[in-house]
């Protein structure tokens, strides 16, 4: 059944993150019971289990809806079973927290702790808003100097995008590719400069895995063998290298907020605001489906609540 549950993941094109989060659940959810088949139960005992959650394992809210989300697929996609009752089961809400935003200053002192590429990273993040998948995740091609613009390929809700590329990297980013590319060919030399290509692109073109315009922007330093294919590949840099080195750079430079790769994504969007440029344009370089998703951030500028200036300011 578990077999089932991921090739129906693979047919619909599910990240291979959201496969290992359901079928982590769908097993939880197995067990809690006793090792019963799915097809045996049904309201009684996903309220059971999704209750347990919340009061006795203490979850947070998103932990609760991606469980519940992962049994829905099971009970629909899998087995084939319609519960008019599992639309009204409870579900846990979001609370809505404003976002973590820093100052420029603050994100200037986080940056100067921070060197060679995962300054590159964090900067390609803040300028461009991307998400630190979607930078690790940049291919040579992707990058358009030219233009300074960046493609961003099946962001959030498999959607591509453009977005800019700042003037500031350039010169160190053209260096960077210089360097990589240098190994890339190095790896030629010895038989590797494998990269993993998206979808059926290896079959349809055998040959573009070694070519360079597919290579990572941030290749990792190790190689890995793919068992599929035997093959000695190159994955881009783990997220949790940028992770770690933002961390210690935001303690360095002694924030008190919490500070994560996300938040330079939140700052970019708040100081494009800040600089008088309108809401569309930040939801279309942020890939936002629904504007009410980019509003969040006219809460965070630096006018006070609701962009609202207090009688106080006036004395």
């Amino acid at each position: 059944m578990l077999d089932q549950v991921k090739d129906e993941l693979r047919s619909r094109h599910y990240s291979r993150r959201t496969e290992a989060a359901y079928l982590g659940w769908i097993k939880r959810y197995i067990r809690f019971h006793g090792v019963r088949h799915p097809a045996e139960m049904g309201k009684p005992e996903i309220e059971d289990f999704l209750s347990d959650l919340a009061v006795n394992r203490n979850v947070a809210e998103s932990t609760q809806n991606q469980a519940f989300n992962a049994l829905l697929f099971l009970y629909r996609e899998v087995l084939h079973l319609e519960f008019d009752w599992l639309d009204s089961v409870v579900r846990a809400k979001k609370p809505k927290r404003l976002p973590v935003v820093l100052t420029r200053d603050e994100v200037r002192r986080v940056l100067d702790h921070l060197e060679g590429t995962k300054w590159l990273a964090v900067m390609i993040m803040y300028g461009g808003g991307l998400r630190l998948l979607e930078c690790l995740r940049l291919r040579v091609k992707d990058i358009d100097f030219a233009y300074h613009q960046i493609l961003v390929r099946q962001g959030k809700g498999k959607k591509d995008r453009l977005t800019i590329l700042p003037t500031i990297v350039e010169e160190r980013l053209e260096q960077h590719l210089r360097l990589t590319k240098n190994r890339f060919k190095w790896d030629l030399k010895n038989g590797s400069g494998h990269v993993k290509l998206p979808g059926a692109l290896a079959r349809k073109y055998p040959s573009a895995s070694r070519e360079w315009k597919w290579q990572w922007v941030f290749p990792a330093t190790r190689k890995y063998r793919d068992p599929a294919t035997g093959l000695h590949l190159r994955h881009h840099l783990h997220e949790t290298v940028i992770q770690k080195a933002v961390r210690r750079a935001a303690i360095m430079a002694g924030l008190v907020k919490r500070v994560t790769c996300h938040t330079f994504r939140h700052s970019f969007a708040t100081h494009l605001l800040e600089d008088g440029y309108d809401i569309r344009t930040a939801q279309e370089l942020l890939g936002h489906k629904d504007v009410s998703t980019t509003m969040i951030y006219t809460h965070v500028l630096n006018r006070g609540a609701k962009a609202i200036r207090s009688p106080a300011d006036r004395f």
